[in-house]
């Protein structure tokens, strides 16, 4: 009788390790199927953050592009325009709003909202306003007095 509790607590021993055994054998494939998709959404990650930021990259230049164009509209032949540039430029000739409206072809309004920046010039003013910057005091007075 003394061997029975023996037997009893051997077999149930027995028994776990089984158990364990099988269960190991059941989630071997898991752990090895778990660890395989964390290492893929690891790459899927990079990849993602590597499309992502050739993305940036893309609309970067793309929106270089689309303004580049749209300058060379605008401003003819590429020439760019500056608001406070054209109003510190009417000061150094000395001309008002109106006279530099009369030599580049717009009226002393446009200058004004050219100035502030409210308005942008078109192709041929800003073709006109790039000439005035070739010529002094004297010559713009000069002008002025022409078309007067």
């Amino acid at each position: 009788m003394a061997d029975m509790p023996n037997i009893a607590s051997i077999l149930k021993s027995e028994i776990a390790r089984v158990a364990r055994k099988e269960v190991r054998a059941g989630t071997e494939p898991l752990k090895k199927a778990t660890s395989a998709y964390r290492s893929e959404i690891a790459a899927l990650k990079r990849r993602c953050q590597s499309l992502e930021q050739q993305l940036r990259s893309v609309n970067r230049s793309t929106a270089r592009v689309r303004a580049a164009p749209a300058a060379d509209d605008e401003s003819g032949a590429g020439r760019r325009f500056s608001a406070k540039g054209l109003a510190s430029h009417r000061k150094r000739l000395g001309l008002s709003a109106h006279d530099f409206g009369l030599l580049v072809g717009a009226s002393g309004q446009s200058i004004y909202k050219w100035e502030e920046g409210s308005a942008r010039p078109r192709a041929k003013n800003i073709e006109a306003i790039a000439k005035m910057r070739t010529i002094g005091k004297r010559e713009a007075n000069a002008r002025l007095a022409e078309l007067r």
